[in-house]
């Protein structure tokens, strides 16, 4: 974010000077240089009544600046607008003056002639200081609208629980959302971070080795800037130069990056050194991904144990997020919560390794289908852990604005074709049930015809008549059916048939008839000669 610096110098040359190189620093907005002590007091006092938003982060007070002395204005300004990092431009860098100066309430010195690394080096330090000032006299953690972002640290209890993916997935979600943000690969022998977003950098985090102080510039040469808008620094290419991290230079790193980006994220890795350690502990968050399995839930709980005997980070500080969940899995992140005496994630992650291989083997991430479960729960749980900016939640984090109002116009496209569909629907039920009481209506003909014949036949062995026919055959038939039923038995040969004429209901049974008839025929054996 940008960094607001207003420069107090009495003399047109020595201001010149000054804006000049303020100039070049990255995300710097130098204001117009205020040329006496009265000036500069009465700039501050308006711009702090309107809001204490409004002051600039940094004021370069040069010793020449006038009338009140340096070290008297410095402390005007402290004791007046403590939410404003004051830095002393001074020829003189004795251990007594810096000691003055550090009463008075400077947040420190810049010897003359001015050199560009001590400059961005003081008020890079000096505004971070005042954004942290400011988060606390705001009493929120939403108030981050320049240095000073947020960290988070993405740590695997074991090898293969979608450490890395979940770390690119975060970053990708809150950088969607509006925000700046930096993702820092920390798992320095096997690193993977560019090999998922398709990268070929070959500046690493090993290269700030040795440097005194990461200074706005050395940090620029070494993070990549991606299209998607994310700054990378990666892990070295050559494993065994993991070696020259050390925690010292991890602090300074991530220290570096906080004071550029309001999102820091940072994938850990699964194995525990001195370097991700230090990140764990400077952490905001820290997160602790598992899987829904005893070998990675027993890992998780060695993890955190080791965390607290090493003072790194206590389990109740440390989020767990289960990946690769499921309702029918024994473990639920209640019982991971309760085995590790951390704290759950809301969102688990569902399994998706279907939907993560294209784009893992393309080595493209930020390609994942916003349609994928698993990328809507990594950037829920971006959500979750405040990553995401409060105007994404109602238009979506970014793409999930996007992604919801497509759920939105998907629902309703599928409700406009079901719509459609219905009728036809409808008919085809229709038309299946009618079928079934055609057959139904058959079968009773059939049974019907059986019944009369044998009835019919057992009366024509003793008189030679076929009484009984129609009765035996309408009383196998349903109430329903006998209103337009016919029944006849007449022998033919030595064979008594008989014959059931039956309409179809429409529909329901009693509802109404179709008009043409479904037959029944059956014969019996005739027994004997009647005469």
């Amino acid at each position: 974010m940008t960094t607001r610096i207003l420069p107090a110098v009495g003399d047109p040359d020595a201001a010149r000077a000054v804006v000049t190189l303020l100039s070049q620093l990255p995300d710097a907005e130098p204001a117009p240089p205020v040329t006496d002590s009265t000036s500069l007091l009465d700039l501050l006092a308006r711009l702090a009544g309107e809001s204490i938003d409004e002051l600039p982060e940094v004021v370069l007070v040069h010793e020449r600046i006038g009338p009140a002395p340096a070290l008297e204005l410095i402390r005007e300004v402290a004791l007046r607008f403590p939410a404003v990092g004051v830095v002393l431009i001074t020829a003189d860098i004795s251990a007594v003056l810096y000691t003055a100066a550090m009463d008075a309430g400077a947040r420190g010195l810049i010897g003359l002639p001015l050199g560009y690394e001590e400059l961005a080096v003081r008020v890079q330090n000096a505004a971070s200081w005042s954004t942290g000032v400011r988060r606390h006299l705001s009493g929120g953690a939403d108030a981050i609208t320049g240095p000073g972002g947020t960290v988070v640290t993405v740590t695997g209890a074991k090898g293969g629980v979608g450490t890395t993916v979940t770390a690119v997935q975060l970053a990708l979600a809150a950088r969607s959302s509006g925000r700046t943000v930096a993702l820092v690969d920390l798992d320095l022998q096997s690193g993977d971070v560019a090999s998922y977003l398709d990268v070929q950098f070959r500046r690493s985090i090993a290269d700030l080795a040795g440097i005194a102080d990461i200074s706005p510039r050395v940090l620029q040469d070494a993070v990549y800037a991606h299209p998607t808008g994310l700054g990378l620094l990666l892990a070295p290419g050559d494993g065994e130069r993991g070696e020259e991290v050390t925690d010292r230079l991890t602090r300074q790193a991530i220290s570096a990056l906080r004071n550029r980006y309001e999102v820091v994220v940072v994938d850990c890795g699964t194995q525990m050194n001195s370097a991700n350690a230090a990140a764990i502990e400077m952490a905001d968050q820290a997160l602790l991904m598992v899987t829904p399995d005893v070998v990675a839930v027993r890992a998780a709980k060695r993890m955190v144990r080791m965390w607290d005997r090493l003072q790194v980070r206590k389990a109740e500080e440390t989020v767990t997020v289960v990946n690769r969940a499921s309702r029918g899995a024994e473990i639920q992140p209640q019982l991971v919560e309760r085995i590790t005496g951390t704290k759950a994630a809301r969102s688990a992650i569902p399994a998706g390794y279907k939907e993560l291989q294209p784009a893992v083997d393309a080595g493209r991430m930020q390609d994942l289908d916003a349609r994928s479960a698993v990328k809507q729960a990594m950037w829920g749980l971006a959500g979750e852990l405040g990553l995401v900016k409060a105007a994404a939640t109602t238009t979506g984090h970014g793409r999930s604005g996007r992604l919801r109002g497509r759920r939105g116009s998907d629902r309703g496209a599928v409700l406009v074709e079901f719509a459609g569909m219905a009728p036809l629907i409808a008919f085809v039920l229709v038309a299946m049930w009618q079928c079934v009481l055609w057959g139904y209506t058959f079968s009773l003909a059939g049974n019907a015809a059986d019944e009369a014949a044998r009835t019919a036949t057992a009366a024509y062995a003793v008189d030679g008549s076929t009484a009984g026919c129609e009765a035996a055959g309408l009383k196998r038939l349903p109430s329903s059916w006998r209103g337009a039923a016919r029944v006849s038995c007449a022998p033919s040969g030595d064979l008594m048939t008989a014959t059931v004429h039956l309409r179809t209901p429409v529909l329901f049974p009693g509802a109404g008839n179709f008009p043409w008839t479904v037959d029944g025929t059956a014969g019996a054996a005739l027994e004997g000669d009647p005469r």
